[in-house]
């Protein structure tokens, strides 16, 4: 895999590398059909855009390369802001990231269903073969497991919680404050209601309104998204938070302004409002970079969460490791029954009938084969660790 993120890559780097979902779809066809690619994933969110690739035989490709290739940037000019991991690094990062350990907030409970909705778009796209898709049920249910099974103390739970809290601290209180949501996604949800819990009236501004389509946070007035100059006028603080390609408030917007609000968060990537609206005296602009790190790094948690991820990583090789024998497995039942088949015995007990000679002849041959050709290539210590499994396979 390969890796832009924000302790690696500057807010204005990142954007520039950052693809909403329609995107994402588009470029899974071109990853894929890349030299060597066997399966591939893209897990694009504000924070990060890693590129998960499966190799076929043979040289294994350049995940930023192939990258850069398909979404059109320079791979050199990212080299030195990117990081690549292989194999079990790999797999082991994307199961941190799953768990949200890995999250600029610390503990970050949405990047779960950000990283099933990668694997979901991969396997819509056919582009996640088996190895990836498992990969990636595994990282989830790591995830879910972290989420559920430890206690990340102090954490906010998303960015949209921790940009309340940075709200908060600004003003000290937001009880009685005046707020304007701009953006209706699951992020500007996220922050009218977290905004609402702290006591502020809060407006969310809406490019459309559909009765019983819409869902508006409880207790959050709506605004015409083309008229949200307008509503931030003589607001407290203003919480960017879309997809649009444009920005949502330029630095000629809030100039023009009588009163514009004292603070601007910008919880989009790529950012929604212009960088030059931070020069601006009357407002403070902050950013997701800005926001930080606002949890307690709960050691305890930490351990808590690192063996859950040991247990789901180690279960994921397990069934690795068994699909990368089947070939094995085949040629061994293969090579058995060539040898039945050859087999003077096998003749005259097909010939009688005898089912039970013939499935005992079956077992000893198989058995043979696997036990006798063992019993010359692997010490003793070995060869007892082999029987115990077979012998808790089966039961006995």
């Amino acid at each position: 895999m390969a890796g832009i993120d924000f302790v690696h890559a500057p807010i204005e780097k990142r954007e520039r590398v950052s693809f909403v979902r329609g995107r994402v779809q588009a470029l899974l066809p071109c990853i894929a059909a890349a030299e060597g690619v066997a399966g591939c994933v893209l897990l694009a969110t504000c924070n990060r855009t890693e590129l998960y690739l499966h190799g076929a035989a043979g040289t294994p490709p350049d995940p930023l390369a192939v990258l850069a290739r398909a979404a059109g940037f320079d791979a050199a000019a990212y080299r030195p802001l990117s990081v690549s991991r292989t194999g079990r690094d790999a797999a082991r990062h994307l199961f941190s990231v799953a768990a949200g350990l890995e999250s600029q907030i610390f503990g970050d409970d949405q990047i779960i269903s950000q990283v099933r909705d990668a694997a979901a778009l991969a396997r819509e796209a056919r582009t996640a073969d088996s190895v990836l898709d498992t990969l990636f049920r595994h990282a989830v249910t790591a995830g879910k497991r972290v989420r559920a099974e430890t206690r990340l103390t102090g954490v906010p739970v998303s960015a949209a919680e921790a940009g309340a809290r940075c709200a908060e601290g600004f003003f000290g209180s937001l009880a009685g404050r005046r707020a304007v949501v701009i953006g209706n996604g699951e992020i500007g949800r996220l922050a009218a209601a977290a905004l609402r819990a702290r006591g502020c009236a809060v407006t969310v501004t809406l490019r459309s309104y559909r009765h019983g389509e819409t869902v508006v946070p409880a207790g959050c007035d709506t605004w015409p998204y083309d008229a949200r100059c307008e509503a931030l006028e003589g607001t407290d603080l203003a919480v960017s938070a879309t997809a649009s390609p444009h920005f949502t408030l330029t630095a000629v917007q809030v100039a023009a302004m009588a009163q514009p609000p004292r603070l601007l968060l910008d919880l989009a990537m790529p950012r929604d409002i212009e960088q030059a609206v931070g020069q601006d005296g009357r407002v403070t602009l902050l950013n997701l970079d800005d926001l930080g790190d606002l949890g307690d790094h709960n050691a305890a948690a930490r351990a808590a969460a690192a063996r859950i991820l040991e247990e789901e990583e180690r279960a994921f090789y397990e069934w690795h490791a068994y699909r990368q024998a089947l070939p094995l497995i085949a040629a061994v039942k293969d090579t058995a029954l060539d040898r039945l088949r050859f087999d003077h015995a096998y003749g005259a007990l097909y010939a009688d009938g005898d089912m039970d000679g013939l499935a005992e002849l079956a077992v000893n041959k198989t058995v043979d084969l696997m036990l006798g050709g063992m019993k010359d290539k692997v010490d003793a210590e070995a060869m007892r660790a082999c029987l115990a499994h077979i012998r808790k396979g089966s039961g006995r």
